[in-house]
């Protein structure tokens, strides 16, 4: 049996609920493998899915839980310190906020499937001071939806894992190679892109001071606020004189902007 099955099979129910927990809070460690086998334990009679399956939920809305408080305490910080860390800053905050704004308390249904909105749809919630009552029913569902698919994969393909993880087993030490290798690929693939995606972005900057000197010498600026709108609801304070316009008009409508006058953009 694969090791994965025969430390879960050791340490059952304690070791599903820690990581399951821990992925939720953001350690990078990966759950869904270990619903997986923690499934398949269960169609073989090893572990009790019913059990199990309370695990991962109770997990997943403590973690869940602690981000949400964290959103309704800190505000849109939090938001920005968890794209910031990820793999893929540049669309992380937007794709979060546009999936929130546009299906709200439901985005908790499905955000667990969709790589890096799990852990940033809680916090957000919290950010627009959903009501606990209504976090916490969403979010449940979700995270049963999540888990319960998972664990159900699992158990309904139970013999198949089984033999698949022999197979694995076979590979012994050049299993962790691959895995450490692929890992790795990945990672610099990332990077790669985006350096070369912030090369290609690359345009003056200004600093905030310099801003503050050009208005208060009464130079002609035009300021365009490029938030988002979830942003703005979250933090309404702009620049004085900026005006609101979504980063999808900058091309579509880019004769708002004038020719003859120096350009400010910004955003979060």
């Amino acid at each position: 049996m694969h090791r994965t099955l025969e430390f879960l099979l050791h340490h059952g129910y304690t070791v599903l609920l820690a990581w399951v927990f821990a992925e939720q809070v953001g350690v990078p460690i990966p759950a869904m493998p270990l619903l997986l086998a923690a499934g398949a334990l269960a169609g073989t009679g090893h572990l009790n899915f019913f059990t199990s399956l309370f695990c991962a939920v109770f997990a997943t809305l403590t973690a869940d839980s602690i981000w949400y408080q964290l959103g309704r305490r800190k505000g849109i910080k939090i938001l920005q310190l968890l794209c910031r860390i990820s793999l893929e800053p540049d669309s992380c905050v937007r794709r979060t906020e546009g999936v929130f704004s546009k299906h709200g308390a439901r985005s908790l249904l499905v955000a667990k499937f969709l790589p890096g909105l799990g852990i940033v749809t809680p916090p957000l919630a919290g950010i627009f001071h959903m009501r606990p009552r209504r976090f916490l029913l969403f979010d449940a569902a979700g995270a049963l939806l999540w888990s319960g698919t998972f664990l159900g994969l699992g158990y309904a393909f139970s013999g198949e894992i089984e033999r698949f993880a022999e197979h694995l087993r076979a590979l012994g030490g050049w299993l962790l190679v691959l895995l450490v290798g692929a890992f790795a690929a990945y990672i610099a693939y990332k990077y790669v892109a985006r350096r070369r995606f912030m090369s290609e972005l690359r345009i003056a900057r200004i600093t905030v001071d310099e801003l503050k000197e050009k208005i208060d010498s009464g130079e002609d600026l035009v300021i365009v606020d490029l938030r988002h709108s979830v942003d703005f609801e979250a933090d309404p304070e702009t620049i004085p004189g900026a005006f609101r316009m979504d980063a999808r008009e900058l091309q579509e409508k880019n004769d708002r902007l004038p020719r003859d006058r120096e350009v400010i953009l910004y955003c979060t």
